[in-house]
């Protein structure tokens, strides 16, 4: 098993080289699935988000945070998300990955380590062109959640998310009327599912390709 630091380590390493990309997020989309366009091939006009995938210590190994977004935002209300939110002007996916990371999370992120950017992906219900940025913060944060934006948080251990029998399959109506098979990651009696699950599958395909995590 690989330990803490050489997980971050080959991690960055990763994130530096070619990625996996949509082919790998199409693992964990609903299908059919609309829209279907890596970003590249996008309208620039979309609307751009940032979000922070955070890696820190969790006893003797690394967990990820997740939140469960309220009821009284704007998109995605109820759903198990990373914390993020859109890109203002004059910043750039970092920036706004941290910023919103702080401001829901009250994490403050001047001494998070950034590690590099997962694949961007494209949401097409909410038009939201997503940039997934990782870090790794050396100790476990203290988490102050913004009770407007963030109804739960919810925390993750690496272990659990590799273990196959954490992700599932179920066929759900869709608003449209057509069912959907949608797979999701269970987690505490959660369902991660869509863009999040999209983005996590890429980053546990990194982990997984190091060939020295069970």
């Amino acid at each position: 098993m690989l330990t803490s630091s050489t997980l971050v380590a080959h991690l960055r390493d990763a994130l530096q080289r070619p990625l996996p990309g949509l082919p790998t997020q199409m693992r964990m989309a609903p299908a059919p699935r609309p829209g279907t366009m890596p970003v590249p091939e996008l309208d620039p006009g979309c609307r751009r988000a940032g979000v922070l995938v955070l890696l820190y210590p969790c006893g003797d190994e690394l967990c990820l945070v997740f939140t469960r977004r309220t009821e009284s935002i704007e998109s995605h209300r109820g759903q198990v998300s990373f914390p993020g939110g859109g890109i203002h002007t004059g910043e750039n996916a970092h920036d706004a990955a941290l910023r919103e990371t702080e401001e829901e999370l009250g994490v403050p992120t001047a001494g998070l380590d950034v590690l590099g950017e997962l694949s961007p992906l494209y949401i097409p219900p909410s038009g939201y062109c997503v940039y997934p940025i990782v870090a790794h913060a050396g100790e476990p944060p203290v988490f102050v959640p913004n009770p407007h934006e963030v109804a739960e948080v919810i925390e993750a251990p690496l272990s659990r998310l590799l273990d196959p029998a954490t992700r599932r399959e179920e066929v759900w109506p869709w608003r449209d009327d057509i069912d959907r098979r949608v797979p999701f990651y269970a987690i505490g009696g959660h369902k991660v599912w869509g863009a999040t699950a999209m983005i996590l599958c890429e980053l546990l395909a990194l982990i997984s390709a190091s060939g020295r995590f069970p």
